[in-house]
């Protein structure tokens, strides 16, 4: 909301304890809280500029994620919203020069939250007027970023899960096999492992309470005492002493484990553990997608198809079409004649490599050298309301080959298949009156047979019978027996789901679909189906890893891993 012609109004949340400081520094100077703020933001940013981004200076308080979050809705908060009133300018460039922890982003849930502005202020303040309360007493409290950033990579180590360690331990092999072979004679399968251990240490880690315990641990055993200036040191300059600890962190036993754990609880995380191996592996597939599309690589520029796993599909690319990554402009945009084209809705923009692609566009003499797909817009008019960064999983579903004999080995529960609601599909004329009818029949055949495998499991839980009686009372209506059921299991309720009566298309692609000359009703219904479709599956195959991964690693013994 803006509060003045020139300034932003926000909130940021500080503990108390910053408060008190602020208060000092505000009698000290005679200035409002306001103005007193501005000034500190300004100054902190200037500094931090003129720094390199990983010696720039961030406040423990940060990296602990001091004062943690309420645990539970109802609970109460233990720090405070501060507004902030100051330029858009000023804000942008305070977001841009503070920590922002492997996995964190401005926008999402919780844990994986970065708190960028309120780094900044508290920062600000910390450097002003240091300040502490029973929780940072003793603690370091200014680190520089890389220390900052590896004081955490202590704690992921510390609870490394067993899906990770697989791959650490699989990367390490291939470490010690390549250590002098240069990158162009590695080989794919080995830059493939070395770029998803990359994600994963980086864009996809996850993130919760107990790591953020964890690396108040280290910060216990590293950061307080006469020592503290000199682990900060090794921690920013990443040395060999930095490594021998890393890996001692990683390889501990049980002992050494359970020590720096302390606080935590006894959770098993290898469910997070696989689901970030997951997205690691589809954000290098995706990557290996973008250059696929751009013709980056040269082995894959005259590929007709690509595979992408997870989940597994296979798309298939029309002849001549390709997408062209441009350099932006000055100001962020797309150069002409590129920016109109997408304004028109006949191309798609999306990022990829620190420069906008655009797709799809087809070879023609005389500059640009390009043009637009004729009548491409049909294909691409559900993807409008579209982020730019959604906009490359819409391409993808375009190109999806639905009738390719999927292998899923990997994920055999996994069903790569697009299935159509069969409402839509009678009316476009895709099926009979009688498919219908036989898919409506067979989704309620199978939700009532669900149902009753819900009744069996109660019955073998010992539920009470009247309870029992009620369930098979109103196993013909859904909602009323999911109502009953969750009131009597929550969790067990919240896996009941109606079954859908659809049909599975037994076409190509959708851009196949376009190519055919398909109606283009039917096209832009398909195009909007797959894409919902296929970001569905992507979230199943992504919540099959996270089951796999705690059917497949039990907590066990760590004493016999591989020490490196």
């Amino acid at each position: 909301m803006s509060v003045h012609p020139e300034l932003t109004e926000t909130n940021v949340r500080l503990p108390p304890c910053a408060f008190d400081a602020l208060a000092a520094v505000m009698a000290r100077q005679g200035t409002s809280r306001d103005a007193t703020v501005r000034r500190l933001l300004a100054e902190h940013v200037e500094r931090q500029e003129q720094e390199y981004p990983e010696d720039r200076l961030t406040h423990i308080s940060t990296v602990l994620r001091y004062p943690p979050p309420p645990r539970w809705r109802k609970d109460p908060r233990q720090d405070r919203p501060l507004r902030l009133r100051a330029s858009t300018d000023l804000l942008q460039r305070a977001r841009a020069v503070s920590l922002v922890l492997p996995g964190q982003y401005q926008r999402a849930f919780r844990d994986y939250q970065s708190r960028v502005l309120t780094d900044a202020v508290v920062t600000a303040i910390a450097v002003a007027e240091p300040f502490t309360d029973d929780f940072l007493d003793g603690l370091l409290p200014l680190l520089h970023h890389r220390a900052a950033r590896n004081l955490w990579k202590l704690a992921t180590a510390a609870l490394c899960t067993g899906p990770e360690l697989a791959l650490l331990d699989e990367v390490e092999q291939v470490r010690d096999a390549t250590a002098w072979t240069s990158h162009a004679v590695r080989g794919a399968d080995a830059q493939h492992l070395l770029d998803v251990v990359t994600a994963l240490e980086g864009e996809v880690a996850w993130h919760s309470p107990a790591r953020f315990q964890v690396a108040a641990n280290f910060a216990r055993d590293m950061l307080t005492g006469p020592q503290a200036d000199a682990n900060e040191r090794m921690l920013q300059e990443e040395g060999e002493a930095w490594e021998l600890l890393y890996q001692d962190t990683l390889h501990a036993d049980e002992e050494h484990r359970a020590h720096l754990r302390r606080g935590t609880t006894s959770y098993d995380w290898s469910g997070r553990g696989g689901g970030a191996v997951w997205r690691a592996e589809r954000r290098v597939g995706l990557n290996h997608f973008e250059d696929w599309l751009t013709g980056r690589t040269q082995t894959q520029t005259d590929a007709a198809e690509y595979r992408i796993r997870p989940p597994g599909w296979v798309l298939s690319r029309p002849p001549g079409w390709h997408a062209v990554a441009l350099a932006p402009t000055g100001t962020g945009r797309l150069p002409q004649p590129y920016a109109a084209w997408t304004n028109e809705g006949r191309a798609l923009a999306f990022p990829t490599r620190n420069k906008l692609a655009v797709w799809p566009l087809e070879h023609r003499p005389g500059p640009p050298g390009f043009e637009p797909v004729p009548g491409a817009e049909v294909l691409l008019a559900a993807a409008t309301c579209l982020k730019p960064e959604q906009v490359l999983g819409y391409i993808e579903a375009l190109l999806i080959d639905w009738n390719h004999q999927f292998d899923t080995e990997d994920d055999p529960d996994l069903r790569l298949a697009l299935d159509l609601p069969v409402g839509p599909a009678y009316d476009l004329g895709l099926i009979s009156a009688e498919d219908r009818q036989r898919a409506m029949t067979e989704a309620r055949a199978a939700t009532l047979h669900h149902m009753d495998e819900i009744i069996d499991i109660f019955t073998g839980e010992g539920c009470d019978e009247e309870d029992l009686q009620y369930l098979r009372q109103t196993r013909g209506n859904f909602r009323q027996f999911k109502h009953a059921a969750t009131r009597l299991n929550p969790w067990l309720g919240a896996q009941i789901q109606v079954h859908k009566a659809t049909w599975q298309w037994p076409g190509l692609s959708v851009a196949d679909e376009f190519l055919a000359g398909t109606s283009t009703d039917l096209v832009q219904w398909l195009a909007t189906i797959a894409h919902a479709r296929s970001s569905l599956i992507a979230q199943q195959s992504m919540q099959q890893a996270w089951s796999h991964a705690f059917e497949r690693y039990a907590p066990r013994a760590r004493s016999s891993r591989r020490r490196v």
